[in-house]
């Protein structure tokens, strides 16, 4: 295989030497092989094929630890076998059928996604906060014939079939494999409205140079335990538990984020690489610092990473975090090493290799460097739809001399107040570097005089906590007067989803 690799060139190479310094390439027993070959042509690119050949290659290593103890791959890949024929003998689960998976970060989650992937079945994942109304019309408007759901979450108004059990009778004869793969539906955040379907499906070959590149950029290694605290049913969080899968590490799994806890099993499972959104190491730097000798990466994403935030938790755990870009939509599009978040405070980073970044202006050509304009992304993880190869994230952005991309704001978050553009991250960013302050978010307000003005909503700490005088001092020192806030709000918590995301709809119903 590596000489395959080889004749392929340049990538070949860097692809033979990444996946041999990774434990990938080493020597497979013929029968192992002939599971994986099989596993690949029966389920494709999809949850299902990558537990099973993990299953093959790594059959007792540990799969999955959580609150319940370890499973290995060939228990986890059996069970889903199982599953997947009591869905389809008992609610005709296969091709045609959407399945809406709800369910937290256990070893359920890994369990019925696998085994909804192996019946070609559309595979639906729902965010665990949703509830009432918005839950109801993702239902309704996906067309869910099944819904898998914790039976610990609360009730949910759905006429069809809901399945809260896992565990399927002995005995049970596999199903057929199905003649191609179903599709992976992902919910975007929904933070300025109701979350909309994202589907998407997986090519081996457009997925093989960005997975490289991650692997050549990020030091992961084969086999070592990997803790993923964000929910699995979010992108960040299925990506990197597919990264898992591939590697072959064992997955350590929280329900609930809990900052003391993480660090715990961090510590006892001896993890070497941690996944997080920003607002869980920032609540991780709010305990003791820990000795976590075998840390050797920690990668943040789902949200903005704030300059300040990256710093202190370097200074803390070390030069191991890893900045990465990306949404819903258009999958991994960017991301920074330690050296590029210490020489350049903000950074998203670069394009994985085999990706595509570009900062547009108003006639769609390239921005030039310090120039902001829309940032379009295309790649192996971009969702079905993309036109012309593209696909707008939202986002506007721009390049620095040296090629390094920075996440100016959301485009539908720009405020314009006065006649003058200002962007909020830029605000919060200056704002949660301020003594005193626990958490910030900055919304546009109507206003009859200047169209929009500036909000901050400030969660304040400690004994003696700024005014908000001395907040709009901050930063009239430091930013032009236009991009103070008008009015400085301290409120009890700033509302976020479950991957760190500001809830602004939550947040402008608290008022001003």
């Amino acid at each position: 295989m590596i000489g395959r690799l080889v004749e392929l060139g340049g990538f070949g190479v860097e692809a033979a030497l990444t996946l041999t310094r990774n434990g990938l390439l080493g020597a497979v027993p013929p029968a192992a092989l002939a599971r994986v070959v099989e596993a690949y042509r029966h389920f494709h690119v999809t949850p299902a094929a990558g537990l099973a050949i993990a299953a093959a290659r790594w059959p007792d290593r540990t799969a999955v630890v959580d609150e319940a103890g370890s499973v290995t791959f060939a228990e986890l890949d059996a069970r889903a076998a199982g599953l997947a024929a009591e869905l389809r003998r008992r609610h005709g689960v296969g091709p045609g059928r959407t399945v809406a998976v709800m369910w937290p970060n256990d070893r359920g989650f890994p369990l019925a996604i696998a085994a909804v992937s192996r019946l070609g079945a559309d595979l639906l994942l729902l965010n665990t906060g949703l509830a009432g109304p918005r839950l109801r019309e993702v239902l309704e408007r996906e067309g869910v014939d099944v819904l898998i759901a914790a039976p610990d979450l609360p009730p949910v108004g759905f006429d069809g079939p809901r399945v809260t059990e896992l565990d399927a009778p002995a005995g049970v004869l596999p199903v057929e494999p199905p003649r191609r793969p179903g599709r992976l539906v992902l919910l975007t955040s929904g933070t300025t409205g109701a979350p909309k379907g994202a589907p998407r499906r997986l090519s081996l070959t457009a997925l093989a140079e960005p997975f490289v590149s991650m692997l050549t950029t990020v030091p992961l290694r084969g086999g070592e335990p990997m803790l993923i605290a964000p929910p699995l049913f979010h992108g960040l969080g299925l990506l990197w538990y597919a990264a898992a899968l591939v590697l072959g590490c064992p997955v350590v799994l929280v329900r609930r984020f809990d900052a003391e806890a993480v660090l715990d099993a961090l510590a006892v499972e001896r993890a070497a690489s941690l996944v997080a959104v920003p607002i869980m190491l920032r609540r991780l730097l709010a305990r003791p610092p820990r000795r976590l000798p075998d840390l050797r990466v920690v990668i943040s994403g789902g949200s903005a990473l704030p300059p300040d935030l990256a710093a202190s938790f370097m200074n803390a755990y070390g030069d191991v975090l890893y900045n990465l870009y990306g949404s819903t939509e258009a999958g991994w599009a960017a991301l920074a090493t330690p050296a590029e978040l210490r020489a350049a405070p903000g950074t998203v980073g670069r394009p994985p290799r085999g990706a595509t970044v570009r900062v547009a202006g108003p006639d769609g050509a390239e921005q030039p460097p310090g120039e902001v304009g829309r940032v379009l992304v295309s790649g192996g993880l971009t969702f079905t739809g993309a036109a012309d190869g593209l696909l707008p994230t939202g986002d506007l952005g721009h390049r620095d001399r040296d090629g390094l991309l920075f996440i100016d704001g959301r485009d539908d978050d720009m405020i314009v107040s006065g006649g003058e553009n200002v962007f909020p991250q830029e605000v919060e960013h200056l704002l949660a570097r301020q003594p005193g302050v626990a958490d910030v978010a900055v919304l546009g307000v109507p206003d009859d005089e200047y169209g929009q003005r500036l909000a901050a909503y400030v969660v304040a700490e400690g004994d003696a906590p700024p005014s908000a005088e001395e907040l709009k001092r901050a930063v009239k020192a430091e930013l032009a007067a236009y991009k103070v806030p008008r009015e400085v709000v301290f409120v009890p918590s700033v509302p976020r989803n479950q991957t760190g995301k500001v809830d602004r709809v939550k947040l402008a119903e608290q008022g001003v």
